[in-house]
């Protein structure tokens, strides 16, 4: 079991990898989700939830446009990582707080934000209710999570079988950690336990186009012809193999 110094580690890792296609895989789900928290806290800058917040790579975003911001996290460690940046951003708390069976009170925030979080619970459509409960009415919640058909998931279960992993340690020579995906969902099955909780789904995106053996050992230029075929599948039926797929819906 990987340490919890080493989780954040890891990703921070992600942004800056060596590896062309992995750094863009995660910076421009990251920039996507930057104007996205932009665009909504025009209208309603007052408290955001970020849940799962990890290394902690919007905090400072969130803690920019929005009058409060609270961090909460089934995992201290990852909140006691980024407390450090309480020093900059006096408007930021932190809560050890289970999304899946939420304490904190309901109807108390304008934002939820919940970035690659519900792909590691099993009750996925439980923690949405609770993050419809904790929004005002009209709030805005900002959630993405990975594609279950995507290559890079379908590449990652056997990327991890024995013998094969420490290849692929060899490849790319940075920090390789198991997923920890135990609820991929398809399009259909977020867009239904959305509803289910009570959301209206305002915009929806898919992005992020892995290609086996390409993205490992054919640097800039695989990244050039993933960077091509990611917008040719979007809004298409083999979209379903872009990696990430983002939601902004309203309570």
């Amino acid at each position: 079991m990987s340490s919890s110094s080493e989780l954040v580690r890891h990703q921070q890792t992600l942004y800056a990898s060596r590896n062309p296609t992995r750094r863009w895989l995660h910076t421009s789900r990251r920039d996507w989700i930057i104007a996205a928290i932009g665009r909504t806290a025009a209208k309603r800058p007052k408290r955001a939830l970020e849940i799962g917040p990890g290394s902690g790579v919007y905090l400072p975003v969130l803690a920019q446009h929005y009058d409060q911001v609270v961090a909460s996290d089934l995992e201290a460690f990852y909140l006691k990582h980024a407390q450090s940046l309480t020093a900059k951003y006096r408007n930021l708390t932190f809560q050890v707080d289970d999304i899946c069976k939420s304490k904190l009170p309901e109807r108390s925030f304008d934002l939820v934000l919940c970035s690659e979080v519900i792909e590691h619970l099993r009750d996925s459509a439980g923690a949405l209710a609770q993050m419809h409960r904790l929004l005002n009415p009209g709030g805005t919640l900002i959630l993405s999570t990975p594609q279950r058909y995507s290559l890079l998931e379908l590449a990652a279960k056997i990327a991890f079988l024995p013998g094969i992993i420490n290849l692929v340690k060899l490849v790319y020579q940075e920090s390789i950690l198991e997923t920890g995906h135990i609820n991929l969902l398809t399009e259909r099955e977020v867009i239904w336990q959305l509803k289910k909780a009570g959301f209206r789904v305002c915009e929806s995106f898919k992005s992020g186009c892995y290609l086996p053996l390409i993205a490992e050992f054919l640097g800039e230029a695989g990244l050039r012809l993933e960077k091509y075929l990611d917008g040719r599948l979007r809004g298409g039926a083999l979209e379903v193999l872009l990696w990430t797929q983002y939601y902004i819906a309203e309570a």
